[in-house]
């Protein structure tokens, strides 16, 4: 299973517009982090966790010709804004592009494009099929994907444990009853907004502290602001099985 880290900027992206601060001008790629989104691919099979507005640009820049599933998080637009660009997707594979979220992400989705849902549907509208889940493992094309109940303040969001790999975006809390899916896992992926404590996101002292509970081979920090600091600088100083994510990192499972 091959993991590429598609975005990993919190919602406004960095830099941030018309921000002038050293992190935002910075000529270091790392430090250019696009809206939090992840490719999974695995036997052929081409996955995506969450949508963001920079979904157009990600896609072309790993040249993804397929997608057998995209799977939602929860329903904030700088993890759903992008699901209208599925549509060369389409195109070129001629078929319905299946979607998946618990009732409330797929309730903002009609929402968001209504025209993909009405009866009379303009040609070349987005083609794609709703597929309600639960806190329950699911399967798509063979591969069982377990939810993660987490909590982003007080919104119920979704992680997701595929094998020996857990993703955990746009939370500060996990319950204890969750976390006990996640153990054993090899590599995980945790959101760290800031050095900073922060309302709706673990900051990074917190990230480090609830990784360290599950003692994976390898960690990664994701949806990070301007305000993390500078990729390199963070970096050097976390402990060594644990790294900043960067837009365009990728590893295997």
């Amino acid at each position: 299973m091959k993991i590429t880290f598609l975005g990993t900027g919190t919602s406004q992206g960095v830099p941030v517009i018309g921000c002038d601060c050293d992190v935002c001008r910075s000529n270091d790629i790392k430090d250019k982090r696009l809206r939090t989104s992840v490719l999974i691919e695995v036997n052929g099979k081409v996955f995506v966790l969450d949508t963001g507005p920079d979904f157009r640009e990600q896609m072309l820049r790993e040249e993804v010709h397929n997608i057998d599933g995209i799977i939602y998080t929860h329903e904030h637009r700088d993890h759903i804004a992008g699901l209208d660009d599925v549509r060369p997707i389409n195109y070129l594979k001629q078929k319905p592009i299946e979607i998946y979220g618990e009732e409330r992400v797929l309730e903002a989705l009609k929402q968001m494009i209504p025209y993909a849902f009405g009866e009379n549907r303009y040609p070349g509208v987005p083609d794609i099929n709703l597929n309600l889940i639960t806190n329950q493992p699911f399967v798509i094309e063979g591969m069982e994907f377990t939810p993660i109940r987490v909590y982003h303040y007080k919104l119920p969001v979704f992680g997701f444990r595929v094998g020996d790999f857990t993703y955990i975006t746009d939370a500060n809390y996990i319950p204890e009853e969750e976390k006990e899916k996640i153990e054993g896992s090899k590599y995980i992926v945790v959101n760290a907004l800031r050095k900073k404590k922060h309302i709706s996101h673990f900051s990074l002292s917190e990230s480090l502290e609830v990784i360290s509970e599950f003692s994976p081979r390898k960690a990664y920090l994701i949806h990070m602001s301007h305000q993390m600091g500078f990729h390199e600088s963070v970096n050097s100083k976390l402990p060594e099985y644990m790294s900043l994510a960067y837009d365009g990192l990728s590893f295997e499972v």
